[in-house]
């Protein structure tokens, strides 16, 4: 919803600031589809270029981040504190046994079951089963400081994958004023061939080539470059619930006791978001 107001905005005082000070937009309008075809088109292919299929697919999906904002909300977060909370619980009072089910086919797990929003997430799944699996299969015996550093590097490994669309965006963003520039050449070179006509027509010419470089800085500084940061904003924000997973494993492991284990997942979360100490608690005990 932001964002949409922020181009709305955005566009308003632009164009609306341009024609206030006497300006006339009818150029403006008539050479932009011509300068948006070639630095769109330019912008386009780069990412062809420099990108596989599935980062452009990625770069789609990050663009939908920007409109839709983080997909993580308070009650996610707190089905995610309670349910590796049960799974840990089921490997301490009932053992390896009575877990490795559950983690080895969590779509067939009666405790995965109940949080049908964190399943949708194959990420952070796998992240809790893969875990979990490495302290089955060694039967309790791992030092918590070696499976946090394993986890540590999952995250890390998952971080720089979720976070191209943003460097993509960013990329481009600061591409666009070079094309913007290649666009206004062109036109530069079209009013060349043309230096034989009035100065009426040279005029509106050369005008229409400044739009490109206009174009290329306005969609770089006022459209794109925001997108990327947007972008960047919620897939950190939605990076928080893998901590969550990390907290409750790492501190579950060094045998920590019940409240000091939730207020090591609560606290890492955003004040946003953020659960009472009492919720989580509460939520726990069935409350």
């Amino acid at each position: 919803m932001f964002a949409i107001i922020g181009l709305v905005v955005l566009l308003a005082m632009v164009f609306g600031g341009f024609m206030f000070t006497g300006g006339d937009i009818g150029p403006v309008l008539h050479a932009l589809p011509h300068e948006m075809l070639i630095i769109g088109g330019a912008a386009v292919g780069a990412l062809i270029i420099g990108n596989s299929g599935a980062d452009l697919k990625a770069l789609g999906a990050g663009l939908g981040k920007v409109f839709k904002g983080p997909k993580y909300k308070k009650k996610d977060y707190l089905d995610c504190i309670f349910l590796v909370s049960r799974l840990m619980k089921s490997l301490r009072v009932e053992g390896p046994v009575a877990l490795e089910p559950h983690i080895e086919d969590p779509k067939n797990s009666a405790i995965f079951a109940e949080y049908p929003v964190l399943m949708k997430d194959h990420a952070l799944i796998a992240l809790i089963c893969d875990t979990l699996r490495l302290v089955v299969v060694s039967s309790g015996t791992l030092d918590p400081h070696a499976v946090e550093d394993v986890m540590d590097n999952t995250l890390k490994t998952h971080h720089h994958e979720v976070i191209r669309p943003a460097d993509n965006l960013q990329g481009l963003a600061d591409a666009l004023p070079a094309l913007g520039i290649v666009a206004a050449v062109l036109g530069v070179v079209k009013t060349m061939g043309a230096i034989d006509q009035p100065p009426a027509i040279l005029g509106g010419m050369i005008g229409s080539a400044l739009v490109g470089t206009f174009l290329g800085v306005l969609l770089a500084y006022g459209m794109v470059g925001p997108f990327a940061n947007r972008c960047r904003q919620v897939i950190e924000a939605d990076a928080a619930i893998y901590h969550v997973v990390k907290q409750i494993i790492i501190a579950s492991l060094h045998g920590h006791p019940q409240p000091l284990v939730i207020e090591a997942a609560r606290s890492n979360l955003p004040h946003a978001n953020q659960p009472a100490f009492a919720e989580v608690f509460d939520g726990m005990r069935g409350k």
